[in-house]
């Protein structure tokens, strides 16, 4: 039985959330599956992914075929990798802590990528609601000045009291 690991489309129109799932190859896209092993939600910024990395790797070693989104999602979370650094063990030109060494450096790394990215986009948002505060904060003033109310006939009055006091 060819198994695949590939979406499953869920959520409403226009707001797509998906499942990683492996499933018999002929199987529906959204028909009967396996084993769930996470998810994807491509609507926030970054895209949320939930992924059983250990599950994944399962899976490969047991010969299933990642479709190219979910190949991409696998090697985003780092199951890739971590299959990779699995065949080096099972060759014997690593050992089992070096691999892990070098996952948990890697996924600290892209840890670090994602958090930056995370960084830039809140304070471009910060940014962007500053400039926005002051246009309008312009604009009301504007608006203020331009419905104020003429007081040119005080002084004239003050003028007319100080005339009539001589």
């Amino acid at each position: 039985m060819p198994v695949k690991i590939r979406l499953q489309r869920h959520g409403k129109k226009g707001k797509p959330y998906y499942w990683i799932v492996a499933a018999d190859a002929r199987a529906k896209r959204d028909g009967k599956y396996l084993e769930k092993l996470g998810a994807y939600n491509p609507n926030t910024n970054p895209a949320t992914i939930e992924l059983d990395v250990d599950g994944a790797v399962q899976w490969l070693q047991n010969g299933a075929q990642p479709t190219d989104t979910a190949k991409a999602l696998l090697s985003y979370k780092g199951a890739l990798l971590k299959n990779h650094l699995a065949g080096g063990v099972i060759k014997g030109a690593l050992t089992e802590e070096q691999a892990e060494n070098k996952f948990a450096a890697w996924l600290e790394e892209k840890t670090g990528k994602v958090d930056a990215k995370k960084d830039g986009l809140s304070k471009a948002e910060a940014d962007a609601k500053a400039k926005a505060f002051d246009a309008e904060k312009a604009a009301n003033e504007a608006r203020i000045a331009a419905n104020a109310p003429v007081v040119e006939e005080a002084p004239a009055e003050d003028a007319k009291a100080s005339n009539e006091e001589e």
